[in-house]
């Protein structure tokens, strides 16, 4: 009597076991809290260094700007900032660039009334300038060596950083004289229209490309004050970079036959 007795006890004793081990598997993230949390924070990322609107990076998750351009950036501003060719009354020689620093706009004067204007971003509240420059030098992709003053207001900034998509300077640099502010471009358009630098005069990335390709060192460069009169442009019309290239139309003719032409860019 005492066999079969055995034989029905040994199951039971293996399901116990078995719901033993699982309620252990259930009450484990109950019991257990701060090892699994800590186990999540462990493979946390490091939260990525930021940089005020002084010193504007590329932003994550936004594609790497390219020698082309800033990838089409200039087409989210507004009217007013785009590039564009004005009628422009002023007594500056062609070749000028001339920065309307109160309505955000620069222009490169091309004579007969005529000028090309950009929109940029200038220097915020106390850092506003004005004068005239020459453009002492140029650089493609320049480094980046914050002045002293700089690091003095931000010292969590990096002393150097060489060129590239990433750097703040963006895709060209021109130089003013022997100062510290530089006409440059810069990876965030949202920044064109407004004060908000140390007193450096930026452009989108396709932007500025295209004033370097018109612009030479030795050009005169007048920056107007913040609340002097500004600079009446009319009747805007849209200006293709320096750079391109004509390219050639296709013409159908009555005959059927297609004849190419070549029509000229607007410079």
């Amino acid at each position: 009597m005492t066999q079969p007795f055995a034989a029905t006890r040994r199951p039971s004793s293996r399901m116990a076991g078995v719901f033993v081990f699982a309620g252990a598997l259930v009450l484990a993230p109950v019991i257990l809290p701060g090892a699994a949390n800590a186990q999540v924070l462990g493979y946390a990322s490091s939260p990525q260094t930021s940089f005020p609107s002084d010193n504007i990076m590329v932003a994550p998750g936004q594609p790497a700007l390219t020698d082309d351009g800033d990838g089409g950036a200039t087409n989210v501003l507004p009217e007013r900032l785009r590039r564009a060719i004005v009628n422009l009354d002023t007594r500056e020689a062609p070749g000028t660039v001339i920065i309307d620093t109160g309505n955000t706009a620069l222009y490169y004067v091309l004579g007969q009334g005529r000028a090309i204007r950009y929109g940029v971003g200038v220097g915020r509240q106390g850092f506003t300038w004005a004068g005239t420059q020459t453009i002492s030098r140029k650089a493609e992709w320049p480094d980046w060596h914050p002045p002293a003053e700089m690091i003095a207001r931000q010292p969590y900034l990096p002393r150097f950083m060489a060129g590239g998509p990433g750097n703040p300077l963006g895709a060209r640099a021109m130089y003013l004289g022997a100062s510290e502010y530089r006409i440059h471009g810069t990876n965030d358009p949202t920044t064109i229209g407004k004060f908000v630098s140390s007193g450096c005069i930026r452009l989108t990335n396709e932007d500025v490309a295209d004033l370097f390709s018109r612009v030479d060192v030795g050009t005169k460069v007048v920056v107007l004050p913040k609340s002097g009169p500004h600079l009446q442009a009319r009747a805007a019309m849209p200006v293709r970079a320096a750079a391109t290239a004509a390219r050639p139309a296709i013409t159908r003719l009555p005959s059927g036959r297609e004849a190419m032409n070549l029509s000229p860019s607007i410079n």
